[in-house]
């Protein structure tokens, strides 16, 4: 109970700003309210940094509450659907991750870019935008600095995809299926897939695009689960050679235990009957709780920093999400769905 008194202030600090930040977000859906919460987190920062007794509840939230948000993003999941798309797409998808990571592992070495940043915005570009640095920062202990950069960096790319990929795909002369499981394999985030989906379907006059698009999105998701789970045991495997002789490690201390919990979210949210509108709302408390999770991260961000360093990233991430595009496409014309 003593710990919870100290965290109240800080959680109610975040969840103040979440709150303009989440509506936002809703208005301008292409930004999100995770983006407008590191922003005003940010600017709060600068302006004041969080005082010690702040410290410990804003901490808490960057954290905790964010592990739990990645937990009921998992009653988004209907595995069925998952199978049925995944048929098609996972082989795109094992070529578009592999991409990404040889990719920001290379141009982040050339670049002499931390670890952190570079794993954080290789996860993101090639699995699904914020939800996967959200997940994937705990597992190999990112700084809320690393994080930042990496969301920031993301951002960019969401919004130039809206406008990129449906020019493009009309230029190459793709299929609406072609589009669609391109959009839902080679673009970073759920809100920007729904976007350029949305504007090829109404030029195309169905919503095929769109449907495939965002299930291809939402399948995409689950590669949270086996990547945080390699990254995990790579972490502890690094931890355990930098401990000192003689010392306890425990692997179970940086477990990715959260993801566990988002499985079998999915697998309740596909086998178990729900009171109708219950899976939703528990995505939408796990979003709203992604976005508290943001205003932390930005209260800890130092912004000087970020400005200072922030070309590199985005250097890199252009990197990626062009790998990722182009073997998208090349495979795609290998399996003939273009």
């Amino acid at each position: 109970m003593e710990k919870w008194k100290q965290r109240i202030p800080g959680i109610i600090v975040c969840l103040v700003i979440a709150v303009p930040a989440w509506f936002l977000g809703r208005k301008l859906p292409l930004i999100g309210g995770p983006v407008f919460a590191i922003l005003f987190g940010m600017v709060i920062a600068l302006i004041k940094r969080p005082s010690a007794e702040i410290e410990i509840g804003v901490k808490y939230t960057s954290k905790a509450l964010l592990q739990i948000s990645i937990i009921l993003l998992g009653f988004e999941m209907n595995l069925y659907n998952v199978i049925e798309v995944g048929q098609q797409s996972l082989v795109v998808m094992l070529f578009t991750l592999t991409s990404a990571f040889l990719t920001a592992y290379f141009v982040g070495k050339l670049m002499k870019l931390e670890s952190k940043t570079t794993t954080l915005i290789g996860v993101g570009t090639c699995i699904c935008g914020g939800s996967a640095i959200a997940a994937t920062a705990p597992v190999i202990q990112a700084e809320d600095d690393e994080v930042a950069q990496a969301i920031s960096t993301i951002f960019l790319f969401n919004i130039a995809a809206v406008f990129l990929f449906p020019a493009l795909g009309h230029l190459l002369g793709l299929s609406d299926t072609g589009f669609g499981m391109w959009a839902g394999t080679a673009i970073n985030d759920t809100s920007s897939v729904v976007a350029a989906g949305a504007s090829w379907s109404a030029a195309a006059g169905n919503n095929l695009a769109l449907s495939l698009a965002t299930i291809v999105k939402l399948t995409r998701t689950l590669m949270i689960v086996p990547i945080t789970f390699v990254l995990a045991v790579y972490t502890s495997s690094k931890a355990k050679k930098a401990a000192e002789p003689g010392s306890n490690f425990n692997i179970m201390k940086i477990f990715p235990w959260f993801v566990i919990g988002f499985i079998l979210a999915a697998i309740i949210n596909t086998f178990v009957p729900m009171p109708k509108g219950l899976s939703p709302n528990l995505v939408m408390i796990g979003k709203f709780m992604i976005v508290m999770a943001m205003a932390a991260i930005g209260l800890n961000t130092d912004l000087k920093k970020l400005i200072t360093n922030g070309m590199k990233p985005i250097g890199l991430g252009l990197c990626c999400w062009f790998a990722v595009a182009v073997v998208a496409l090349i495979v795609q014309s290998f399996m003939g769905t273009l």
